[in-house]
């Protein structure tokens, strides 16, 4: 075994953009992460909110990139809202859907029968990312709804990592239809609602998952939804500044820069307790309401040594040139 954070648990679950790519391009040091827990016998599990690719050409994707993965350790949002579906309509119903191919074949494999227009007589609207998503297919889902569809998102992100910053989600997307129908969905199924993290468990029979992810109102939340421990990596949609302002639902277990995190001690990663004051050649002191961050280190340490003084209320200050310039580069 590592010796690690990770021995703790029998299961990892991750995210996938953010975590272990960035759309099409591996993040540095994935692949030996993945490895590395499969050499210790740790189960692994991917859960993904995109609903653009299948499980299997996920899994496809990830072996070209080095990082090894089967189709049957692939859940995405796509699937999941596809068997709600099925559980909920009869055979054969129409199902207009607004996405990518993956998300209609998904839909044929259940059973339904996938439509693009309001004429069709459709039972329910599932909408998921897509990046051809235009605004005909959108006006054919709104009349849908309008006249008593079931409306179905696979997920509520409103961004989608890339190496370029952050784009679109299918949170952006269904804002839309929302705004246009001027009520939310019916039904979400992706993260932050629990389903992808139990249904991983349940699959693998693990006992004690870790989730691991880089967003904190889908991976954090929705781990903590399920009553998982979590992992936040700093390699994807959220940052320091907004774990220093997240709220309690949205709080991870642990912090690490980067997947490196899961091999290191626990404690190394482990958000500690406001009694704490001093971190890896950091400091801090609170006083009349500010917490004032001092010494030097690693950002990563610093963050964790922040993070209960801010939720608890108090205002982050620099008291050092290595601080100034930590916080000035978090934009805090």
């Amino acid at each position: 075994m590592s010796g690690g954070l990770v021995d703790a648990y029998d299961l990892v679950v991750f995210d996938l953009d953010g975590v272990v790519y960035l759309i099409d391009r591996p993040i540095p040091g994935a692949a030996e992460a993945v490895e590395r827990l499969r050499a210790d016998g740790v189960s692994v599990a991917y859960a993904t909110n995109n609903a653009s690719r299948r499980a299997a050409d996920v899994a496809s994707l990830l072996t070209g990139m080095g990082v090894p993965a089967k189709a049957d350790e692939v859940l995405t949002s796509a699937g999941a809202a596809a068997a709600l579906l099925a559980q909920r309509l009869a055979p054969g119903s129409p199902v207009l859907v607004v996405g990518a191919e993956a998300l209609r074949a998904e839909v044929r494999d259940v059973g339904l029968t996938p439509v693009e227009t309001f004429e069709d007589k459709p039972a329910a609207v599932v909408q998921g990312y897509g990046p051809d998503v235009g605004w005909r297919i959108l006006a054919e889902a709104a009349l849908a709804v309008r006249a008593g569809a079931t409306w179905v998102a696979t997920n509520t992100d409103r961004t989608l990592p890339s190496p370029r910053g952050p784009l679109p989600g299918n949170g952006s997307l269904v804002a839309v239809l929302r705004t246009a129908l001027n009520r939310d969905p019916d039904i979400i199924v992706g993260k932050p609602e629990p389903a992808l993290f139990t249904t991983a468990a349940t699959l693998s029979g693990a006992e004690h998952p870790l989730t691991v992810g880089d967003r904190l109102d889908t991976d954090i939340e929705g781990a903590n939804n399920a009553g998982t421990d979590s992992l936040l990596v700093l390699t994807g949609v959220s940052g320091p500044a907004d774990l220093l302002a997240a709220e309690p639902e949205r709080r991870p277990t642990f912090v690490a820069a980067d997947l490196s995190g899961l091999f290191e001690p626990a404690d190394a990663s482990r958000i500690p307790g406001a009694e704490t004051t001093s971190l890896g050649g950091w400091d801090v002191t609170v006083a009349d309401g500010n917490v004032t961050l001092g010494g030097s280190g690693a950002a990563v340490d610093a963050l964790r040594l922040l993070c209960p003084h801010a939720w608890s209320g108090a205002t982050v200050r620099a008291g050092s040139d290595e601080a100034r310039t930590v916080l000035g580069d978090w934009g805090v």
